[in-house]
Parts: C-alpha cells; structure tokens; sequence
C-alpha cells in the first residue's frame, strides 16, 4: 500500500480543524462527484481518493492513529500492542501471559528495513503463522434533501467510492441528523467484515414552513372582511389543504393549532408533530366610491360610540 497524504489530497494542513476538513471535503466531493465527471477516470479515482482522506482526518481516533502511523495506521493496535513507536523506530517489551514478551525482540532497535521486515511477517508477508482479520474502513457521506422529500418514506440511489446503493429514507429525518448502513464501508481485510456506511443529511427548506423537530409554523393570511365577520379559510399543509373555521372579529397575529398537521416522527408510523398558524390581515386596495364611502360610515359609527 503507498503511502498516501490525506492533508494533502484534501488540500488542508496539519492543524486543520474538524470544520476545515469537513468544508474541503464537501467541495472537492462536489467538483469530483461521478455525476458531475460521466466517464471520467481521473475524476472517478481522485473522487475515492477524498472519500478516503474523509473517512480517516474526519474521525478524531482514525486521525489520531494516522498521525502517528501513517499509511499502516489500521494496525495501530496491533503496533501499541508491541510496543513500537515509529518516532523512535523502537520496541519495548510487552508483558502478558505470565510476563512473556515477543521473542527476539526484547527492547530492541531496528533500522526502517529491520521494521519492513518485522511488519511483513505480522501481516502479509507469508512468514507469520497467521493472518489477522481487520474490519472494513466506516464512509461518510452527505445526502442533500429538501423538505418535502424529507416529510415521507422514499426510497434513493446513492453512489458511495463508486458504487451504487440504493437505501430506504424514513420520513421525518431532520437536518445534521446520521443514519448508519450496515456493512456499506470499506471492505474487510483478511476476510475481516466490511466496515459501515454513515449517512448526514442535509435539509433544504425552500417551503414557507418553519419546521422545529416535528412541529411546523407558518403564517395565513385573512382577508379583512373574513377576520371581522367570520367564516372559513384554507390552510395549506404537506397533506394538502385543509378548511378551517375563522371567528368573527380575528385580529392579527391570532395563532391557531392544527393537531397532528406537522412533521412525521421519525421511525414512528402514524405519528406527527402539530402545525402553529399565526394569522395575518390583509387589508383591500383599489377601493371603489362606494365602499369608501361604507367605510366612511363605519368609522363614523365608532366615533360615535366613544
């Protein structure tokens, strides 16, 4: 395996934070995504190449163990387990079993060939009595949805390092919300399992909803006429219109309740959240000489009243 610069490949330094490599990941995706690039092998592979730096700097453990290890950082475990520190290309000897160490290796130095070696009778290289089973590497992706789609259970396709999957998403799933794939990873080494795939969602809302978990929030406008006298109106919902009833003398700003008109609960057949509607007055234009005058009328009224 050749050694690979993940801070290089996503164009970030060492000190970059979770949130720069997050950025540089997420624009790179964009520019080298398979959709975008049909047909295009150097795109495709460089495509893979970012998933993969993704999957390692983007988990705080895997980066860690990179940091220290390198490319051979999946058996970091195995290297602490021996006692080996690649800044000082040295073993120290492990006490286990009764206090037995690795034999022939007793605090030892060795040169980079004396540790090649070493590694390839560990793992590869036909001299070791067998072969250890590692798990699959976890993916990361980002799946962009807007609201609607969000509000039921719809089944997508998904090309992940190349490959097409095709996954159930559950209605109600929120925005910054993660879904793990079983098994959807990178493949296992040495027969090990394959490692899992981690959705994060990104939801648009390009509605005229405000959504708060399974709640959602929007104003209705009224007409002048109806907010004074009285009668119905219809709301719009992600379930259609619904018809309500509208009190004489409605003022501005009045907030109504529609049980159960929200978002599904995720994972919760049946179940939804409630809509909050805060009505509005629109008031008429373009009045004619007749109604200027009805106007007039009434405001002579009240002023009688006072």
């Amino acid at each position: 395996m050749d050694y690979i610069d993940y801070y290089k490949v996503l164009d970030v330094t060492k000190s970059a934070t979770e949130a720069d490599i997050k950025k540089a990941y997420r624009k790179l995706a964009r520019k080298y995504h398979p959709d975008l690039n049909p047909n295009d092998k150097e795109a495709e592979k460089k495509f893979k190449e970012i998933n993969e730096a993704n999957e390692v700097l983007s988990n705080p453990e895997n980066r860690k163990k990179y940091d220290k290890y390198g490319k051979d950082w999946k058996h970091a475990d195995e290297f602490e387990k021996a006692g080996y520190d690649p800044n000082q290309q040295q073993y120290s000897r492990q006490q286990s079993n009764g206090g037995q160490g690795f034999s022939g290796f007793e605090g030892g130095d060795f040169s980079g060939s004396d540790f090649s070696d070493f590694f390839n009778s560990m793992y590869g290289g036909g001299r070791s009595r067998s072969q250890s089973k590692y798990r699959g590497q976890d993916f990361n992706a980002e799946l962009e949805l807007d609201l609607k789609a969000a509000y039921t259970t719809h089944k997508q396709n998904l090309t992940v390092n190349g490959k097409n999957i095709r996954i159930t998403i559950p209605a109600g799933v929120e925005n910054g919300q993660i879904i793990k794939i079983p098994n959807h990873g990178g493949p296992g080494v040495n027969g090990g399992p394959n490692g899992d795939l981690y959705i994060t969602f990104l939801i648009a809302n390009n509605s005229d909803f405000k959504r708060e978990g399974n709640n959602l929030y929007a104003e209705a406008p009224l007409d002048l006429y109806t907010a004074i006298l009285g009668g119905e109106t219809y709301i719009n919902t992600f379930d259609g219109k619904v018809k309500i009833k509208v009190p004489a003398e409605t003022q501005p700003g009045t907030k109504v309740k529609l049980k159960g008109k929200g978002f599904p609960v995720y994972k919760k057949e049946n179940q939804f959240g409630d809509l909050y509607i805060t009505y509005t007055i629109t008031l008429p234009t373009k009045l004619s000489d007749k109604e200027k005058e009805l106007f007039e009328e009434l405001a002579k009224l009240r002023s009688h009243e006072k």
